[in-house]
């Protein structure tokens, strides 16, 4: 029967098990955004200013790593020819499963690490919250650079990414279970969940690389024998110049260069923000403009839609980044954000139910961006490999370079908007009675309180004109974004013909 099971994983489609992967992080991943601030500060009582520290130094450090990380992994593909033995797709894969196959256990453990008290609240957050995303950093590179490594055609890695959406969407129901054990005054119930889903996730990060190892292993294998067969009758050009790595400085100047990479960290800076204003402000949206109008249940049915129908939605998504292309899709949905807030904006804030859905689709369709991105950033690695003409695609530096430029986003979008909200009606979160600064205890003219700006009103004026603002910037900046249509049709054309044309000349007979 064990061997059946085997035996039925092992002839399981590569699409499959590589989008498992997304699986045993989602289920982590999502149950520490959830829980790890309440843990901190509701049961563990961590002092504002130790938590302000440790947040600060995670900002820098989270944006940080990306880049140092995927230099560390990539350098050495940088070159057009380097020195020594050639490296082919296989093992160039087959490096990527191995730093997933070490990393993905550790990620498992240092979650764990959060929800038993083993130091001083501020010291174990700040070391906790490093630990944690520099190991989820690790999959997340690896994992994303495959996606660009096992695939060049955009037929492939949709179908990659239809998978990766679909296991995170079966990912995101460890949120639901969470509620059933999630308790502060009793968090042994808790211990013991978060223990058996990280053990799902070791055993799951191992089975998934080990089987994705073994199938590459006997591609590598046959590709080194035809290789060394090859190499009998190989005539080495002394005459060309082997050429020295390129270093960090250099790689950066051809980042520079690279026009559609400059354009598209600029969209993706303004996407990464609205995801993120989004996810902090959405709480906020629900309780002062619609926590009087409808009954928790629907409340809390909106929030659970949020944490699923993005993925699902992302399966339609790109059925149609099938049909049409990935770049008419984004930009189809960049106009839809513009449209939904223009109507809503017309509309008021006292149409409830057109409310309901405007605020659930908003952040639906925000976040589904934010997933068909990586399918931009993966035809940016093969433009990159060819304005470059680059021994191997360096997919992980890029994704890292990507995240150095746009993580930033993380950090504005609750600073922006909460300086916009309290500019405009005078409410500041960090207080305890902040509406007092809004409503005045002394009684006034029916004029007077009709045009001073209430909170309700800059609750709803921040969430339509922030999706406006943004929806303008992308597209404008996604208009010059020029790797689309014929031109990704010849770049993909060359990386093939650059992949696959590497054997050695041979001699005429």
């Amino acid at each position: 029967m064990g061997q059946r099971l085997l035996a039925c994983l092992f002839h399981l489609p590569t699409a499959v098990i590589y989008g498992s992967l997304s699986l045993f992080v989602s289920i982590l991943h999502n149950v520490f955004l959830l829980y790890y601030v309440d843990t901190f500060v509701s049961v563990y009582k961590i002092d504002k200013l130790s938590f302000w520290i440790g947040e600060t130094v995670f900002l820098i450090w989270n944006s940080l790593n990306d880049p140092l990380f995927g230099w560390l992994s990539d350098r050495v593909f940088l070159s057009t020819q380097q020195a020594g033995a050639e490296i082919s797709s296989p093992e160039v894969v087959l490096k990527r499963l191995r730093a997933l196959s070490h990393n993905g256990p550790l990620f498992a453990i240092s979650f764990l690490s959060f929800w038993v008290s083993w130091a001083h609240p501020g010291l174990q957050f700040l070391l906790c919250l490093c630990m944690y995303d520099s190991f989820l950093t690790m999959v997340d590179l690896h994992h994303n650079a495959l996606l660009a490594d096992l695939a060049v055609s955009a037929k492939d890695r949709t179908s990659l990414n239809f998978y990766c959406s679909l296991f995170s969407a079966i990912g995101s129901l460890s949120v639901f279970m969470s509620y059933a054990v999630w308790n502060k005054e009793d968090f042994f119930s808790f211990r013991i969940f978060c223990v058996l889903l990280a053990l799902c996730s070791i055993v799951g990060f191992t089975l998934s690389t080990q089987l994705l190892r073994q199938r590459f292993q006997a591609d590598g294998k046959a590709k080194w024998d035809q290789e060394s067969t090859l190499k009998e009758l190989y005539i080495e050009k002394l005459s060309v110049p082997q050429e020295k790595r390129i270093t960090l400085a250099e790689y950066l100047q051809q980042l520079s260069r690279h026009r559609n990479f400059l354009w598209f960290v600029c969209v993706n800076l303004v996407q990464v923000f609205h995801c993120h204003f989004n996810s902090n402000f959405f709480p906020l949206f629900l309780e002062h403009l619609l926590s009087d109008q409808i009954s928790v249940s629907t409340g809390s049915f909106l929030l659970g839609v949020s944490y699923i129908a993005p993925h699902l939605n992302n399966l339609y998504f790109l059925s149609l980044c099938r049909r049409y292309g990935v770049y008419a899709v984004v930009r189809g949905l960049f106009f839809l954000k513009l449209a939904l807030s223009v109507v809503m904006f017309l509309a008021g804030p006292d149409q409830v139910y057109l409310l309901c859905i405007f605020i659930a689709s908003n952040r639906v369709f925000t976040e589904g961006t934010c997933k068909l991105l990586n399918l931009v950033v993966t035809d940016l690695v093969d433009e990159d490999l060819v304005l470059n003409r680059r021994k191997q695609a360096a997919s992980a530096l890029l994704f890292g370079m990507v995240a150095l430029v746009t993580k930033p986003g993380q950090t504005f979008a609750p600073l922006i908007g909460t300086w916009l909200l309290c500019e405009y009606t005078g409410y500041d979160i960090f207080q305890r009675n902040p509406l007092n600064n809004v409503v005045s205890a002394q009684p006034k003219l029916e004029p007077a309180m009709a045009l001073e700006p209430t909170l309700r009103q800059g609750c709803f004026y921040l969430l339509v004109f922030v999706p406006i603002a943004c929806a303008l910037l992308q597209l404008l900046s996604w208009s010059q974004f020029s790797l689309h249509g014929k031109r990704l049709q010849v770049v993909k054309a060359q990386r093939q013909s650059l992949t696959q044309g590497q054997a050695p000349e041979v001699k005429t007979i």
